[in-house]
């Protein structure tokens, strides 16, 4: 996911809101990850990329695929 957030918003903040929220909608849709998740953290990744300044399309666009391959190791969601 790329988004762009007003300077004068916390990052942080907006990427817990849509991982929180996401993942509550996730759980509610599909009850096994309750079960599969219950005693971790969260269900997804710990990382994400924030560029204020500097970082082109192409190298973010770059970055979301690296992170991706990086996720390929975790438990898969078969719909």
């Amino acid at each position: 996911m790329v988004i762009v957030i007003p300077p004068r918003i916390v990052v942080a903040e907006v990427v817990q809101f849509i991982q929180s929220q996401a993942a509550k909608k996730l759980k509610a849709k599909v009850p096994f990850l309750h079960k599969a998740y219950a005693s971790k953290e969260g269900v997804w990744s710990r990382g994400y990329c924030v560029s204020s300044i500097g970082l082109n399309k192409k190298e973010i666009l770059a970055s979301v695929r690296y992170q991706e391959k990086e996720d390929k190791g975790q438990p898969q969601l078969t719909l």
